[in-house]
């Protein structure tokens, strides 16, 4: 009776520190999803969408890379903000961004108009990347973090591969432009939410923005993305624009490191790259980033060009990849925050996702739908492991006054590395399509036009192609989306390497807000002890008495540690 009595007020205690938690945590899930979204949810409208505005092709792609530049470049710049200022106030004003831009990229009227829209809204999302995981470390011990990453990490997933199914759906039942509405309400949503429920300290300091460092990674950053995602296109890859680009990224990129080694606040400091576990789980993260893009690009074009689905189809078809992200990151989120260790599960998790990679480069145009999902759910699952497990552990491992620009670093190299594997594996996709029809054709003896100007790098209709055209066409693009998920085998196996050399360190306790606290107390109290020393000195008190009580009050806060750890 007495043990029943004793456990009540210890459950109701957890029920109420969980409440604590879920409720600010479903206003940082619903910045989250309204982050992913934007930059998915209209891929599968874009031909509508330019068509509609008289675009060209290359409107099109900047449509694309305005949004991404924007995300990626002020990713790091959002994370060195919320590690000197107001992260509540810094998460809201990123929704706000949000909210405007997507308001009047539904109502542009012109391609111009959208792009510099959209600008908008990748500065946005940007903070939104940056700052989620940033302010659940303020809320959420190490141990406790791993089942929230787990939801952070479904959310990101289901966003990210079910946007454009929801956008073919939007856009065919209601028109594109309601591709920018349907966030607005989830981002006013999450604003109130966290308006209300937020509570988290400011430990505000002087703000020394490093505005050089940030121009020049910034330019360096865009000139690299830029050149990745046109060439092939507009230009060549080996072109004296190709080593004017590539020349001016390297040099501006150069001048940021020697500016971030230089100015007292720098935007993404270099000493990170001094903290082991920081530099391997940045490399881990480049191949996730590629898994993560590429699912969402080239699934996409595997089943409508390869098999022949519609846009909503090959949207309900990847929901085989969802679920191995839904559940792999919730199931092994809860374990690792359960058990406290996290290695094994994030080494397996890379292996799932190589073997899920390599199976991939096994589909044709006629592999059977079940073997496709299978590898798809395996491909899916090793996701899940990795992804937000892979921002816990740096986020365990770094100092919690530099959390957010190191968590920002994370997904900043991880979106980095992502799009321009996608971009790289694009190309390749592109030649190997145009080999493999202009070989097929010449065997068949039939002329390339009738391949709908796939020679000139046009995507055809296949409804208008003779069949053992279309067949042909269908079995190209099947075997050449195979082999872009070849390439990325390789990264995989660097990253299964990279995760397994990581520092298997404990996960700690306490939140960042509370390990702030610890070392403010700590410096107050050797401060404290320091005036201790210069009074004794005066008033002829033993030294030996002041270091003594010193060493008491030092060996109790270890004490209490330790118990909070065992706990």
């Amino acid at each position: 009776m007495s043990l029943k009595t004793s456990d009540a007020p210890v459950q109701t205690a957890d029920a109420a520190s969980r409440r604590r938690v879920l409720v600010p945590l479903s206003g940082l899930l619903l910045g989250m999803f309204v982050a992913m979204l934007a930059s998915t949810v209209v891929s599968s409208s874009l031909p509508k969408i330019i068509g509609d505005l008289g675009g060209t092709q290359a409107g099109f792609t900047w449509v694309v890379t305005s949004t991404l530049l924007a995300t990626t470049v002020s990713t790091p710049i959002w994370g060195k903000l919320a590690d000197l200022t107001n992260r509540k106030l810094l998460i809201q004003l990123s929704l706000l961004i949000f909210i405007v831009g997507s308001g009047l990229a539904g109502l542009a009227q012109s391609t111009e108009m959208l792009i510099f829209f959209r600008v908008l809204q990748g500065l946005g999302a940007g903070g939104l990347t940056a700052l989620v995981q940033v302010v659940m470390a303020d809320i959420i011990p190490p141990r406790e973090r791993g089942r929230y990453m787990g939801l952070l990490g479904a959310v990101m997933a289901v966003a990210t591969v079910g946007g454009p199914l929801l956008g073919g759906v939007i856009t065919d039942s209601i028109g594109w432009r309601w591709n920018f509405y349907i966030a607005e309400p989830f981002a006013i949503a999450a604003i109130i939410v966290l308006q209300r429920t937020l509570h988290i300290p400011t430990h505000k300091r002087k703000v020394r923005i490093d505005y050089l460092g940030a121009a020049l990674i910034a330019a360096g950053v865009s000139l690299l993305l830029i050149w990745v995602t046109l060439a092939g296109n507009d230009f060549e890859w080996l072109s004296a624009t190709s080593v004017l680009m590539v020349v001016g990224a390297v040099v501006l990129l150069g001048l940021a490191v020697l500016t971030e080694l230089k100015v007292k606040e720098p935007i993404i400091p270099m000493a990170l790259f001094t903290n082991r576990t920081f530099w391997l789980a940045v490399v881990a993260s480049i191949s996730v980033g590629v898994a993560m893009f590429g699912t969402s690009v080239f699934l996409s074009q595997y089943m409508q060009l390869a098999r022949g689905k519609t846009p909503t189809e090959s949207g309900i078809y990847t929901i085989p990849m969802i679920a191995g992200v839904l559940v792999s990151s919730i199931i092994i989120g809860q374990v690792i925050s359960r058990t406290g260790r996290w290695k094994r599960y994030m080494v397996t998790g890379s292996v799932l996702l190589t073997i899920g990679l390599a199976l991939m480069g096994t589909i044709r145009y006629d592999t059977d739908f079940a073997l496709v999902f299978v590898y798809m759910f395996v491909m899916g699952a090793g996701v899940g492991m990795v992804m937000q497990n892979l921002v816990l552990i740096v986020q365990n491992a770094v100092d919690p006054r530099q959390i957010g620009t190191a968590s920002a670093s994370v997904a900043f190299f991880r979106s980095l590395g992502g799009t321009i594997g996608v971009s790289v594996m694009g190309a390749v996709l592109g030649s190997r399509i145009t080999t493999l029809v202009a070989d097929g054709l010449a065997k068949m003896g039939v002329d390339p036009s009738q391949t709908g100007g796939l020679s000139s790098g046009a995507i055809p209709d296949l409804s208008t192609l003779p069949e053992p055209v279309r067949i042909l066409v269908e079995s190209a693009y099947g075997e050449a989306v195979a082999d872009v998920f070849l390439i990325a085998v390789p990264l995989a196996v660097i990253s299964i390497i990279a995760i397994a050399l990581l520092p298997n360190r404990a996960l700690g306790t306490k939140t960042s807000v509370e390990q702030i606290a610890d070392q403010e107390k700590a410096a107050s109290i050797m401060v404290a002890v320091s005036g201790a020393e210069v009074a004794a000195d005066t008033e002829g008190i033993p030294l030996e008495d002041i270091e003594a009580e010193a060493g008491a009050a030092s060996v109790a806060n270890e004490e209490a540690e330790t118990a909070d750890r065992s706990r």
